[in-house]
């Protein structure tokens, strides 16, 4: 299935029924006066967030949603039935925007959560409805309200614990592969990871956690460069974000920086937000190298780095179990358990 995590929509909802306009006719009786019924409401449009949802690969092929109109009134006092809501079901963590893609209109975050995009036109009064004591037999009835019509913009931020970050080919999917029952597509070449991918970390009975991983960053991703930066938004909810560093490379700590100069020109709290940063693919490192690299890295995030490797696993326990602590809010800090340059699996 294909992910999409931007969509624009567009809903109406119903029209209010006629008022009826009828006066009782029957036998002996010369004078029935006014019997025209009240139309129905017309059927409101709400956006829901539903739990079995992961995109919004839907709204590509159906952008157009309209409630019913409600039914007009009848004789005999009948009054029309109300048009039917409709219910647009969408992913936890959609946003839903003005046609200015600027005006925020809800933000689902829980299942079930629900918003009115388009209420539904009253429906007219029957002429029964004006009948008065100075007024015995009137002859008006109103038409229904009519419908409303907005254009939307439906925008997907994924709902995830933490997030993985850093540049093509630092080895998110593999790590997220590891640790996880998900199986992005791994290769050798840069952008291998087009869209955001999840994965459940589980790690015992009741305790597990979501991981995010998200297509790799490059200098000048904010001005549209390589994939941009567009899907760092899927990171925003996240309580912290975890930056690989390819441990291969020659130039770890220039690495770093251009991803957080990157985090930083995206602005949004993105670079306020807690973070862990790991030095992956260690097993491809002899000893020496490896920690010159690690006290290089852990020198420009000024803070200690880890050592890890989503291939050979090295690292990965204690760092899901801390997540799993930042996660429950427990006192104890994941910097306590950093790597301080010791070879720890």
């Amino acid at each position: 299935m294909k992910f999409l995590d931007r969509a624009k929509i567009y809903v109406e909802s119903g029209a209010g029924g006629a008022g009826c306009l009828s006066f009782r006719r029957e036998k002996f009786i010369e004078f029935g006066g006014p019997n025209g019924g009240d139309g129905g409401r017309g059927g409101h449009v709400f956006a829901e967030a539903a739990e079995n949802l992961n995109t919004l690969i839907d709204f590509r092929y159906q952008q157009h949603y309209t409630a019913k109109n409600g039914r007009p009134g009848e004789g005999s006092n009948r009054t029309g039935a109300d048009g039917a809501d409709l219910i647009i079901k969408v992913p936890i963590g959609t946003q839903i925007f003005e046609e200015d893609e600027e005006t925020l209109i809800a933000d689902l975050e829980n299942a079930g959560e629900r918003v009115l995009l388009a209420k539904g036109g009253n429906g007219g009064f029957g002429n029964a409805h004006f009948k008065s004591s100075t007024n015995r037999a009137p002859t008006r009835a109103n038409s229904g309200q009519p419908s409303e019509e907005r254009t939307l913009w439906l925008r997907l931020k994924l709902i995830a614990d933490f997030g993985l970050v850093g540049l093509p080919n630092a080895g998110k999917s593999t790590l997220l592969s590891a640790v996880t029952a998900a199986r992005p597509k791994i290769a050798d070449y840069p952008f291998t990871t087009l869209h955001p991918g999840l994965g459940v970390v589980r790690l015992t009975e009741g305790e597990s956690f979501v991981l995010a991983d998200i297509p790799g960053l490059i200098e000048g991703a904010h001005e549209g460069a390589g994939i941009g930066d567009r899907f760092l938004g899927h990171v925003e909810r996240c309580a912290a974000i975890i930056h690989l560093v390819d441990g291969t490379s020659e130039q770890v700590a220039e690495d770093y920086r251009t991803v957080r100069e990157e985090i930083a020109a995206y602005g949004n709290g993105l670079d306020e937000k807690r973070e862990i940063v790991c030095l992956n693919k260690c097993d491809a490192l002899d000893e020496a190298t490896r920690k010159k690299r690690l006290a290089d890295l852990s020198k420009a995030a000024g803070r200690p780095a880890r050592a890890i490797s989503g291939v050979s696993g090295a690292g990965l326990p204690a760092l899901m179990r801390d997540l799993m602590t930042i996660k429950t809010g427990t006192p104890a800090e994941e910097e306590e358990s950093a790597s301080d340059g010791e070879w720890a699996p």
